[in-house]
């Protein structure tokens, strides 16, 4: 198996779609992919871009298709909406026909409780699926996340099905309240959840003997994800897929890594963060049910709060199910690091993260896949280990 390559992600890039212009108004969650990535030289540019409705109710594919898209025109676009879908299958055959053609390559799972897409493709491509999609009532106001791609696609082919559970949870999802918003926990708009992070800090800074216990700042991801980037005071979740993810279910006993095991329900505020909120919207249906009263989630997750207020209080990069395996804040945007730049915060973020074989820092927050397909580990290694230290852990790459 190939090496992963890491890139520097720069300035910021005006994007403009040209002759298709957007209109200003109007698991398993495990994925290790073993496919490697090519390296590029030149540095990489972060790619800001609005996505609105179209006003216009008709699309040529061909006209999209005319122009031969550049490397670095390509975006990763990831959204997710829980909306009652009476013929699944019919609204399949609907996305599959006005896709053909187009240059998608990604997951975009449907049934019964709503649609969730992770997809890479051209610009143009991309966005006038965004567009047909929003043009729906269902999905009009869908918040739309975008990310650069770097070497073209991030997914190594289109899959788009019917897939029972939306994500993957021990005991799947179809049970679970997911189109009653009241079931779901209160979403935080990110400028919202930084000022609750900073004055959770301020609070336990002033009382070090004493501090604020009303809280749980809840990390429902896997535990990979955590060790290359995290919020500030997040524990790291000990789970290696989200489908067995056993916060405030675990037996009476309990294991020492539950948080919620013995909080008190109607009085601690329980804050859930994931990738782009899917998660936590889905396992918060279930801590509704076991009487936890304060759930509040991170609204379109990391991914989105980094987009708008830069790493303040984020630690490291950001885990991506897809070739990319992760990015860092900047590639989100690169303004919003000159502010998180001036902290103390950003001379460490980067001094948390462990070499799995020797557990001395590493600097390069990226991920390696063990080669040996029966095992697959994701595991952070300094470059200079070697081989025969690897050999001793079982792994190869």
């Amino acid at each position: 198996m190939g090496g992963w390559s890491v890139h520097s992600v720069s300035t910021p890039l005006s994007l403009s779609l040209g002759s298709h212009s957007l209109p200003k108004p109007a698991y398993y969650c495990c994925f290790n992919y073993g496919f490697p990535v090519k390296s590029r030289k030149a540095p990489f540019c972060a790619i800001s871009i609005r996505c609105c409705a179209s006003a216009s109710k008709s699309y040529n594919v061909n006209k999209i298709l005319q122009a031969e898209p550049e490397i670095d025109d390509f975006v990763v676009v990831n959204f997710y909406r829980f909306v009652f879908i009476k013929d699944s299958q019919h609204e399949i055959a609907k996305h599959l026909t006005f896709l053909k053609g187009l240059d998608i390559h990604g997951r975009i799972y449907i049934n019964e409780q709503g649609i969730n897409a992770q997809y890479s493709g051209p610009s143009k491509h991309s966005f006038a699926y965004v567009e047909w999609l929003k043009e729906d009532d269902r999905f009009s106001d869908i918040l739309v996340q975008t990310s650069p791609a770097f070497n073209r696609h991030a997914f190594p082919k289109l899959m788009l099905r019917y897939k029972p559970s939306l994500v993957q949870l021990e005991g799947g999802i179809s049970h679970l309240p997911l189109l009653d918003p009241s079931m779901r926990a209160a979403a935080i708009a990110p400028s919202e959840w930084r000022k609750r992070l900073e004055a959770v800090n301020n609070n336990d800074a002033a009382s070090n003997t004493n501090p604020r216990t009303n809280y749980i700042l809840l990390d429902v991801r896997n535990g990979y994800e955590w060790d290359i980037g995290h919020f500030h005071g997040a524990q790291r979740p000990d789970v290696d897929c989200f489908r067995s993810t056993s916060f405030g279910i675990s037996p009476t006993e309990g294991v020492a890594s539950d948080q919620l095991l013995q909080v008190d329900k109607e009085k601690t505020d329980i804050l859930m963060y994931c990738t782009g909120g899917i998660r936590c919207d889905v396992y918060s249906t279930i801590l509704r049910q076991q009487g936890f009263q304060n759930l509040y989630t991170l609204e379109g997750g990391v991914s989105h709060y980094l987009k708008t207020e830069g790493p303040v209080k984020w630690i490291g990069n950001l885990f991506t199910f897809d070739s990319r395996l992760s990015l860092p804040p900047s590639a989100y945007n690169n303004e919003t690091m000159i502010e998180a730049s001036m902290t103390q915060q950003a001379f460490d973020s980067d001094k948390f993260a462990k070499c799995y074989v020797c557990n001395s820092q590493v600097s390069e927050l990226r991920h390696r896949n063990c080669a040996n397909l029966d095992c697959n580990f994701l595991f952070l290694v300094l470059l200079q280990i070697s081989y025969y230290k690897l050999i001793k852990k079982k792994l190869i790459f």
